[in-house]
């Protein structure tokens, strides 16, 4: 099983990537990572679930405004897994320990981005990768 991780500009701007990328590492495979400023096309594809909300404007600007680390993560499991080392979606209502809990600025600059299911996965994955550029071995 495979899912995406965005390590988001404001995390990217402060220097967490290694410590990030770590708690990934402890739970799953790292088959994929890229180091991008993603255009406005991708993120609306990222986010067209989203589209026609009052906050998808904002998410597609944010997720625009700096680099962000994409990576894929495989493992058994390993959505359900990746989500709870991601904390509550609203970092203020995240676990100590979680990633969001642990730097987290707000809802909107809440750090990294998981798929939230398998279909989230398979849709987003593509976006970011192609399956060349995944390594399993």
């Amino acid at each position: 099983m495979k899912t995406l991780i965005i390590i988001k500009p404001d995390a990217v701007q402060r220097g967490l990537i290694g410590e990030i990328i770590g708690r990934f590492e402890k739970i799953g495979k790292i088959l994929g990572l890229k180091l991008l400023l993603m255009d406005k096309e991708r993120a609306q594809r990222l986010y067209s679930v989203h589209e026609g909300k009052p906050f998808y404007d904002e998410l597609v600007d944010y997720i625009t405004s700096g680099p962000v680390v994409v990576g894929v993560l495989d493992g058994e499991n390993i959505i359900k897994i990746a989500r709870e080392i991601l904390g509550a979606t609203n970092p203020e209502n995240a676990v100590a320990g979680t990633i969001r809990g642990d730097f987290g600025l707000d809802v909107g600059k809440n750090t990294v981005h998981g798929s939230d299911s398998v279909k989230s996965a398979e849709y987003e994955i593509p976006i970011f990768f192609s399956e060349n550029e995944l390594v399993d071995r």
